[in-house]
């Protein structure tokens, strides 16, 4: 028999390095919860134990369980015995060989019998186990709740192990019943996709039998869901905010977007604006942008604020605030957005998103910023990304509009306005050739049953 040990993030993962290394017909003997992950023992050729002799410890629990069950039945009895209006007689001093006795006419065990009738019935002592929780000591209450937190991360890993389990066994479903469906569930999770997303897309076309009608289906169906935004916000000018995560590419971005309406309207009617007093150099490396479109620049600070500085561009079409990144439970991210809500529609705040990010990770930001009031996204980083569904998935499933996309460093050249059908052309072509693997979709598919569940 071979045993060995494995760590890993999640069950899942751990789940798939047993698979890899021994293989499907390995036996989980052991698993629990570990810094960092999880720890699951397996073995291959494993055999369950038999039963062993009970220990010391084991035999004391059994005892007192029996004696509780012995209790819980002699109280039982006492129950049914009032119910039928039958004497309440302490077992233990009038027992099955007394009670026969009295029956067949004995005067000694008559006379028992009539004395134990007559003496008061005093009330049970309640049980230890019954007190309230205030009157254990805090020893106990501490080890009644190490157990419940370990009997909890068990039950959790069980039940990752449980999905993983299930989600293989649904995708190898659909592959065998349904390979075609099947094959455009690949295409789209290639794509990065989320799966609540492509599984919506999917029954649009459950009828359509040639994939390849599908697939074009599929794509055109994709390209009408992918909100943009039909009007470009440069030409409709007013006052745009840059806010995103650190290292979102809002300054580079802001720089591409100004240089581009100077280009075509002449730096005279374009302002900057900076509120990013938190990153060392941020004020230069915007006044120096100014400097080389010859436009004005600004800081929102002690001195000056957000109402004062666009009070002093009043006459400006277009104003571009940058913001800073930081945080989400950074208390200064919180005020600045404060800041940007207090305007209202007087100011159109875009949400910067790199597509190099997970899908998670871009939803953590989505609901960190709206707080402010988002008029839309502009998606950086793209030459960067390995897929682009990731970004599409997270703009339908929150109704947020795609601005721009920006694909490289170069000002103003490397960003573009989106349109649908653009933007789901790059996806299929940023996929590639290489299918997931089997293992990969059943994730996709656990994925989707915890998502149920936490629904």
């Amino acid at each position: 028999m071979k045993v060995k040990r494995f760590f890993a993030a999640d069950m899942r993962q751990a789940m798939k390095l047993v698979r890899d290394e021994l293989g499907a017909d390995a036996s989980i003997i052991a698993n629990r919860r570990v810094a960092g992950g999880v720890e699951l023992t397996a073995a291959l050729d494993y055999e369950a134990p038999r039963l062993t002799a009970p220990t010391p410890c084991l035999d004391a629990e059994l005892k007192k369980t029996q004696e509780r069950i012995v209790a819980a039945r002699a109280e039982l009895e006492v129950g049914e015995m009032a119910s039928h209006d039958q004497p309440l007689v302490n077992r233990q001093l009038f027992g099955d060989s007394m009670r026969h006795a009295a029956r067949q006419g004995s005067v000694e065990a008559r006379d028992l019998l009539d004395r134990l009738i007559q003496e008061p019935v005093e009330p049970a002592a309640p049980a230890a186990a019954s007190r309230p929780a205030a009157e254990r000591s805090p020893a106990a209450a501490a080890v009644e709740d190490a157990s419940l937190s370990a009997m909890r991360a068990e039950l959790a890993g069980l039940r990752e192990m449980l999905e993983s389990q299930l989600g293989g066994l649904a995708w190898g479903q659909l592959n065998q019943h349904k390979p075609k469906q099947a094959g455009l569930w690949r295409r789209l999770t290639q794509m990065g996709l989320p799966a609540e997303v492509s599984q919506d897309l999917l029954r649009q076309v459950s009828d359509v039998s040639d994939p390849r009608q599908a697939w074009r289906m599929l794509l055109a169906y994709l390209a009408h869901r992918v909100p943009v935004l039909r009007e470009e916000p440069l030409d409709a000018g007013g006052v745009i905010a840059l806010v995103g995560p650190t290292g979102a590419g809002k300054t580079t971005t802001l720089g591409k977007l100004a240089a581009r309406y100077v280009l075509k309207h002449g730096s005279q009617h374009v302002a900057l604006v900076t509120m990013d007093t938190y990153r060392i150099g941020a004020h230069e490396q915007l006044r120096t942008l100014g400097r080389i479109l010859n436009v004005p620049v600004k800081v929102v600070d002690e001195q000056q604020d957000l109402n004062d500085v666009l009070a002093d561009f009043a006459g400006k079409r277009l104003v571009l605030i940058d913001t800073a990144g930081l945080q989400a439970n950074d208390p200064y991210l919180r005020g600045q957005l404060d800041t940007l809500a207090s305007q209202g529609r007087r100011v159109r705040n875009l949400l910067v998103l790199p597509a190099t990010s997970q899908h998670r990770v871009m939803k953590a930001a989505y609901h960190t910023y709206k707080a402010c009031g988002l008029s839309g996204c502009i998606l950086t980083k793209v030459d960067e990304a390995a897929t682009l569904g990731e970004s599409l998935g997270l703009a339908m499933e929150q109704g947020l509009p795609v601005a721009y996309l920006a694909d490289g460093q170069r000002i103003p050249d490397d960003i573009s306005r989106a349109v649908g059908h653009q933007l789901v052309s790059r996806a299929v072509s940023m996929a590639g050739n290489d299918a997931p693997a089997d293992q990969t979709m059943a994730d996709v598919f656990a994925g989707m049953m915890n998502s149920q569940r936490a629904s």
